[in-house]
């Protein structure tokens, strides 16, 4: 299976608005917590998508979009760096999602090497995540080398609105020449 990863500036994420919003109401219904209910419609996802606009064209977000060999949106991953002067070191990854008809062919894994990799490029020494506790993507994260820094309780709801348990990640993306951080220069 071939995937092919880009990143999306702002007018490709208008561009393809409607296919994203395709993508989160396809995966929010298979059951995924993103922050979303069951019931998600087309539009609300858009204008979700929308609202990440602004940040994208600042750069404060980075979005990346996983495309199978016959052009079909995967999957997506995003970052986004802190813009407060002690933070800028770090970003928060966001919303890796795949669909569930691609799941099991590498792409969450893909997404997150590319997303890591990119990080790594703009200096980024630290990044997090949550996650729902027990959901297939914990095994995702930990195969790629994240750690585990705790669990916290009823931290948000799942699609059908039960309070779930997030567990956070952290991980120090390869940087070129620094001695904790192999290959950063700064």
């Amino acid at each position: 299976m071939t995937t092919t990863i880009t990143r999306l500036a702002a007018p490709a994420l208008t561009a393809h608005r409607g296919e994203l919003a395709a993508l989160l109401v396809d995966i929010v219904a298979a059951g995924a917590s993103l922050g979303f209910l069951a019931g998600l419609d087309h539009e609300e996802a858009a204008a979700w998508w929308d609202t990440l606009l602004p940040s994208v064209e600042k750069g404060s977000l980075a979005l990346w979009a996983a495309r199978g060999a016959d052009g079909r949106l995967e999957g997506t991953v995003s970052w986004y760096r802190e813009s407060k002067p002690n933070g800028r070191h770090r970003a928060e990854l966001r919303k890796l999602m795949v669909h569930p008809a691609a799941r099991g062919r590498g792409t969450a894994r893909a997404l997150l090497a590319e997303a890591e990799r990119e990080a790594a490029l703009a200096g980024i020494v630290l990044l997090f995540l949550d996650t729902e506790t027990g959901s297939g993507a914990e095994h995702v994260y930990r195969s790629a080398g994240w750690t585990e820094a705790g669990t916290i309780p009823d931290y948000a709801t799942d699609p059908s609105g039960t309070l779930r348990p997030t567990t956070l990640f952290y991980k120090h993306p390869k940087q070129a020449g620094h001695p904790e951080h192999p290959g950063h220069t700064g």
